[in-house]
């Protein structure tokens, strides 16, 4: 199977101690009392696995890791079918951000404050940038964090800065861009809300004009609940970076 665990890979080794320890899609934290290295695990389902950055968080309003639970390379191994597994990405940062994760169930826990939309920051550093804290690079995870990024210093602020950062609703935007006629991206001053996001899968189906339907496969686990059959082996992956077409068949996560 393509994208298998690497042995030695930091990332792949919270992957496999949340898969055996954690239940799924579970909002609750979660620490391992066998395991030499504890990370909090905020979040568990088929395709992603995300926990909260202690050791060296970007900022003291939460700093969040979401990483793909298969071992994909880069943000340049996607294709367009994969769009629904980053939408989900945005969405598991934004509510796990959203709310303040209490580690008990106490009554007299307060509420979570409420967050601006602008102190929102979800997205991934692009090769060959890195963050030198946590310095993985061929494990694709996202980070996400609440501004100011009061915790970083000069050196560490160019893998979050201009320079290699690569915003999520960028990404999406740019991927749905490339295989429709949408100005999706560069059509909107304020990309917050914009009609588009309504639909996770938008820009993850593309054709030919006689309509046959050209599909690739995607990275997302499929969901047997949601009656959505795996994609036959024989259909190849290429990336949005060359400019693939691609159907959607992931499952969309419900954050509810």
């Amino acid at each position: 199977m393509a994208f298998t665990p690497k042995p030695g890979c930091p990332m792949c080794g919270i992957v496999a101690t949340a898969a055996v320890h954690a239940p799924t899609q579970s909002p609750r934290s979660l620490s391992f009392p066998d395991a030499p290295v504890q990370p909090e695990i905020l979040w568990r389902d088929e395709n992603f696995t995300a926990y909260r950055e202690k050791a060296h968080p970007v900022s003291s309003n939460g700093h969040i890791i979401i990483a793909f639970n298969l071992h994909v390379p880069s943000i340049y191994t996607l294709s367009s079918s994969d769009l629904p597994l980053l939408v989900n990405v945005k969405n598991i940062g934004r509510r796990l951000l959203g709310a303040s994760l209490p580690s008990d169930d106490s009554p007299t826990t307060p509420a979570p404050p409420q967050r601006t939309e602008s102190q929102f920051r979800i997205g991934f550093i692009t090769p060959p940038f890195k963050d030198n804290k946590i310095p993985i690079t061929d494990h694709l995870h996202a980070h996400a964090y609440l501004a100011p990024a009061d915790q970083l210093g000069w050196w560490r602020s160019v893998a979050y800065g201009p320079l290699a950062w690569y915003a999520i609703d960028d990404l999406i935007a740019e991927i749905r861009e490339s295989v429709s006629n949408n100005r999706v991206k560069s059509g909107y001053e304020n990309r917050i809300n914009a009609p588009i996001d309504t639909v996770p899968e938008a820009g993850a189906r593309t054709g030919a004009a006689n309509g046959d339907e050209i599909t690739t496969s995607t990275l997302a686990v499929p969901d047997i609940e949601d009656g959505i059959a795996p994609l036959s082996p024989s259909s190849p992956r290429t990336s949005f970076a060359s400019s693939s077409t691609t159907s959607a068949t992931a499952g969309y996560i419900s954050h509810t």
